[in-house]
Order: C-alpha cells, then sequence, then structure tokens
C-alpha cells in the first residue's frame, strides 16, 4: 500500500516536471525554434487544428520560422491565427507562404520572458506540493484504518517529503539552464 503510494507520488511529480519542460519550449531564446508557434490553432474546415496539422513549419535560420500550408486556402486563417496569437512578430504573406522575422531580443525582452519561465516554474512547484499533499492524505488514511502503524505513517511521510524535495531541486535546475539559454545573446 505504501509502495503503491511512492509510485503514484514519483510518477506525478517527473509529470509535473515533464509538462513544465514542454511549457519551456514555447519560450523564445536567442534562436528561434518552431516550438513558438506549437500552441496556435487554425480554423480549418470548421475545425481548430495546430499549424503543423495544416502546412509545412521549419526555422529557416536563426530568426526566420517559414510556414507553407498544404492548401493555398490556408494562408489567410493561418494569418489571422498568428496575429491573433500575438507572439510578437506579424505574419508576411507573399501568396504561397507565410514568413515570420524574429527581430533580435532586447535586454528587456528577455527579462520578461525569464519573469514568463519563472511562472511556469511556480505553477510547477505548486503542482509538485498538490502531489505532495495528496500523497501524505493517502498514507493518514491508511493510518486510520489501522492499515499501517503511526510509525510507519510518520516513515512514509518523510519519504514523500524527501521526494518533494528531489523535484523541486530538478524543477530549480531546470530553470537556472533555462534563464541561461534566455539570457544568452
Amino acid at each position: 500500500m505504501v509502495n503503491d503510494t511512492f509510485d503514484y507520488t514519483k510518477e506525478n511529480m517527473q509529470k509535473s516536471i515533464d509538462a513544465l519542460k514542454r511549457d519551456f519550449t514555447t519560450l523564445r531564446t536567442g534562436k528561434v525554434t518552431t516550438s513558438i508557434v506549437d500552441n496556435i490553432k487554425v480554423d480549418y474546415y470548421g475545425t481548430m487544428t495546430t499549424l503543423n496539422q495544416v502546412g509545412s513549419v521549419i526555422a529557416t535560420d536563426a530568426t526566420t520560422i517559414s510556414i507553407t500550408p498544404w492548401e493555398k486556402a490556408l494562408l489567410s486563417p493561418i494569418e489571422k491565427a498568428i496575429q491573433e496569437a500575438n507572439i510578437g512578430v506579424n505574419p508576411n504573406n507573399d501568396g504561397s507562404f507565410i514568413k515570420l522575422f524574429f527581430p533580435p531580443m532586447t535586454s528587456d525582452q528577455r527579462q520578461g520572458i525569464v519573469k514568463q519561465a519563472k511562472g511556469m516554474v511556480e505553477h510547477a512547484k505548486v503542482s509538485i506540493r498538490n502531489v505532495r499533499k495528496d500523497s501524505n492524505d493517502k498514507i493518514k488514511k491508511l493510518e486510520k484504518d489501522k492499515e499501517i502503524s503511526e510509525d510507519e505513517s510518520k516513515k512514509a511521510q518523510d519519504q514523500i517529503q524527501k521526494f518533494t524535495d528531489e523535484y523541486i531541486t530538478k524543477i530549480d535546475e531546470a530553470f537556472k539552464i533555462k534563464e541561461a539559454d534566455i539570457l544568452k545573446v
């Protein structure tokens, strides 16, 4: 029973870290990546569809993303979706594909992105603390139902706290790496 709770704890804390890393990919660093447009959805015949499912999305160089739709009729909806997404650039439509030209980031923009990353980190930490609370509640219920002793309960809660500290440290390390990447000119 206690080991099941430990497995649940580690699995869900790891999911929080995986989600944080996924969120980090949407942040802009010195070099643009196509993940910046991953969350943009286009109206594709009445269905909201991600950009990479309606066309080819490639980073042609360090400051340019090129989007070539598979159907010419999608140029205008893609352009509109990019403008509404407010990613900091205006799309350039040349009739067959759309280019996004990202200007070099200013130090203020970099600091703003670091702030965004800090918000994502805080969200991940709250998620980890929620997992800890759920796990501790499960342990306390086992103790209350007399399935484990008070000593076993205390040891299990201490172990859950160790997991929490370990995963919070992993989040802080991931943030330091991402922050250095964002601030690197």
